[in-house]
Order: structure tokens, then C-alpha cells, then sequence
């Protein structure tokens, strides 16, 4: 009796625990399988709203681009000068004298011949009208003489001696004209005062410079050129002038002169450049940048250089093809300030990024948000 009490007992416990084992697993299996769900339901949720459709815009990098074209570019010897005036006149008074009135000032523009400054001139005026009275009584005189050799009452030794006495006091008269003349201080050339370096009242020599004057039509600059070129440039070679000062605007200019003397203390020989200063912007003095054009490439592909960026000693741009970013490592012909000829990789009509491209890396998906317009015309246009 007390053998099967005990069995069963035994037999309650193995069933008990069985039964404690499996509904703790079956428990924790549909606890797992709920959390198995909610995840599988927040990776679904965030997949949808991180999907390439809600975020292509955010990737793709905003630039700016223009279009690559055609035309001529050139080579050239680049130098730099100052702006002279090839025409231009100091103005010294040729007698001494005090300043009596100043009738032009610094800036203003005078004619060939125009008064610029009189100086007192009252013994003059009389010392010239002296003059003229003692001529006008020889020549009186002469006259008198002359009936007289005429009806020969008069020798030929007296009335040669009256002719020379007439002769003489017309010269004196003519000197005095021309001093009280020295009194009057005009303009030798038609220009512009650049400089008064007088005042009235003050007391001159012919040693003292009164004005400088210079006429801005005829501008030049006069560079000294390596002697390496002096068998490339040619007188009327096409030039340019550019200034810094003046946001690089482009001046048409030529070779005028070419000196066939080379400084052997410096290498160099002389070139003059005329430059067209038709409206007057350029002022003689000024610092400016001479292109000396020894050769031109027409139909040239040109990028502008805004477009470029330099790796070391490589020439990179980004060419922008179905809104992918190429890097393209140029091959280079000749360039200026603005603009860098392509012989390879890039052709006309190519999108070029301007803006943006710095530190962007090949193939990039790129978003154009402006197209600029290409304004790399020719240096001389």
C-alpha cells in the first residue's frame, strides 16, 4: 500500500514539472514572437521613410555650372609698366620775372598757344614802346633820306649809313616785342595741366619748371622684353593693357616701337606700346599689366577659369553629365586671366561646375540650381 501511495506520488511530480517546462517555453516563445513582430513593423516604418524617393533631393549636392564654347585665345609675353603720355611739355618761363596772375590750374585743358600764367611785365611794355617810337623816327627819317639820295643830294655812304641805322632800330624794336612776349607764359601743346608748380607772387628763373602738360590721347607704355623675343615681336603686334585697379578691363593696344639694342647689363631691349585710351580712363602714371600677343588660337575650346581647380600641378574640372559630377583632368593650351584652353576630354557645350566643386570628389550626384551665362570673350574683343 504504502509502494503505490509513493509511486503515484512520484508520478505527480514528473507530470507537474513536464507540464511547468512546457508552458514556460510555449510562453516564451509567443512573447518572442510579439517582440519579433514589433520589430519587424519599426524596421518596416523606417525603411518607408528613408527611402531613396523621400531623400534623393537631400543627397544630392547643389552646384552652379556653365556652358563650355568656342573662340580664340592667345599667347602672349606678360609685363608690366607704368602709363606715359607720349606727348607732353614742361613749361619754364624763358626770362625772370614775379607772378602777376595765373589764368589755368591743374586739370584743366588748354589749347596749343592758350595763356597759362603772366608774369609783370611794366618796364617791358615801356622798354617796348621805346622802341617802337625810336624806329618809327628812323624810319621817318629814312624815308627823308631816301628822296633825298633819289634827286642825289644825298651820298650813297650817308644814305646806306641811314638804311642801317633804320634796320638796326627795327631789330631793337622786334627784341623788345619779344621779351614783353616772355611775360606771357602760354601753352606749348593742346592737353591737360597735370601740374602748377607756381603761385602768384612768387618770384621765377628760366631755370623753374611753372607746368607740366600731357595729352591723354596718346597713351603708351614702355616695357623692356627679354632678348630671347626680340625675333618674335614685330612693330603694330597686337597687344592689351589690363589694370588691377580698373577690375581688369581690357585696353586694345600694339607694338609702336622696338628698340634693335639690347642692354647687356639687363638682357632686355625697349618696346613702346600705343594704347587706345579713346575715353580717357587710363591716366598716365598709372600701374598697369602689358599682353603682348605672340600667337592666337581660333576655335579653341575654353573653359573658364573660375571652373578650375588646381591639384598640385594638375588642371581639374567637373563636368556635370545626368546630374553626376565627372572630374577631368585637363590637358591645357594657352590661358589668361580668364579663361584656360581644353585640348582634351571636354568639348563644347559641356556643363562645367563654377560653383560648388571645391572638395568634390569624382561621380558625385550633384543638383544644378543655376546655369550661368559663359562670359570668357576674347581679351582684345
Amino acid at each position: 500500500m504504502k509502494k503505490t501511495i509513493l509511486t503515484i506520488t512520484i508520478l505527480s511530480l514528473l507530470t507537474f514539472a513536464f507540464i511547468a517546462c512546457g508552458g514556460g517555453e510555449a510562453q516564451t516563445n509567443d512573447q518572442n514572437a510579439g517582440d519579433s513582430t514589433a520589430v519587424k513593423d519599426s524596421t518596416k516604418e523606417l525603411s518607408e521613410n528613408n527611402s531613396p524617393e523621400n531623400n534623393e533631393d537631400a543627397e544630392l549636392i547643389p552646384v552652379e555650372v556653365t556652358t563650355v564654347t568656342t573662340g580664340e585665345i592667345s599667347d602672349f609675353i606678360l609685363l608690366s609698366s607704368n602709363l606715359e603720355t607720349e606727348v607732353q611739355a614742361d613749361v619754364y618761363p624763358r626770362a625772370q620775372g614775379i607772378v602777376e596772375s595765373i589764368r589755368k590750374d591743374e586739370g584743366d585743358y588748354v589749347n596749343k598757344g592758350a595763356l597759362l600764367l603772366k608774369l609783370e611785365a611794366r618796364e617791358y611794355e615801356i622798354a617796348e614802346q621805346k622802341a617802337k617810337v625810336e624806329y618809327l623816327k628812323q624810319q621817318d627819317l629814312f624815308e627823308r633820306q631816301k628822296a633825298m639820295h633819289s634827286e642825289q643830294l644825298l651820298s650813297d655812304e650817308e644814305f646806306d649809313q641811314a638804311k642801317y641805322t633804320k634796320d638796326a632800330a627795327k631789330y631793337t624794336w622786334e627784341d623788345a616785342q619779344l621779351r614783353l612776349e616772355y611775360m606771357s607764359i602760354k601753352s606749348p601743346i593742346s592737353g591737360f595741366v597735370g601740374e602748377r608748380l607756381t603761385k602768384i607772387g612768387a618770384r621765377v628763373q628760366p631755370s623753374d619748371k611753372l607746368f607740366s602738360i600731357v595729352n591723354k590721347n596718346d597713351v603708351i607704355a614702355v616695357v623692356y622684353v627679354p632678348e630671347k623675343n626680340i625675333n618674335v615681336l614685330k612693330p603694330n603686334l597686337e597687344a592689351y593693357i589690363t589694370s588691377e585697379n580698373l577690375n581688369e578691363q581690357i585696353f586694345p593696344a600694339h607694338v609702336k616701337r622696338i628698340s634693335p639694342v639690347v642692354d647687356p647689363a639687363s638682357g632686355t631691349f625697349k618696346v613702346t606700346v600705343a594704347v587706345k585710351n579713346t575715353d580717357k580712363i587710363l591716366k598716365p602714371g598709372m600701374f598697369v599689366n602689358v599682353h603682348l600677343v605672340i600667337d592666337t588660337h581660333k576655335d579653341a575650346v575654353l573653359v573658364p577659369k573660375t571652373a578650375v581647380v588646381y591639384e598640385n600641378e594638375y588642371v581639374n574640372v567637373f563636368v556635370v553629365r545626368d546630374s553626376i559630377a565627372h572630374k577631368i583632368r585637363l590637358k591645357t593650351g594657352f590661358e589668361d586671366s580668364r579663361k584656360i584652353e581644353a585640348l582634351s576630354d571636354v568639348k563644347e557645350g559641356d556643363k562645367v561646375i563654377v560653383v560648388g566643386q571645391a572638395g568634390l570628389k569624382d561621380k558625385t550626384k550633384v543638383r544644378v540650381v543655376l546655369e550661368r551665362e559663359s562670359n570668357i570673350a576674347s581679351a582684345t574683343e
